[in-house]
């Protein structure tokens, strides 16, 4: 892998992780709520797009979070290993 092909999967994937963020926290939380509002969370009363909007978002980019830090040092261990 090329430093070229290397940062081109980097921005690539930045890129879907964060459209997905955005559709989590803008999209659920603010545009869908209303339509999520009708489903509640189970064993609780809470509408679901409220709980989009307060906690679920967070949630989401933690395991955001999780999945660039996995996905980014396995590229990192086979980059690595290509510049030997």
């Amino acid at each position: 892998m090329t430093p070229k092909e290397y940062w081109s999967f980097n921005v690539k994937f930045v890129s879907v992780l964060l459209s997905i963020w955005a559709f989590v926290s803008f999209g659920c939380g603010m545009v869908f709520a209303p339509w999520l509002d009708q489903f509640k969370l189970i064993g609780t009363e809470y509408p679901l797009g409220f709980w989009f909007a307060q906690q679920g978002s967070i949630y989401v980019f933690v395991m955001l979070i999780i999945t660039y830090v996995i996905v980014m040092n396995k590229i990192d261990q086979k980059y690595k290993g290509d510049t030997k």
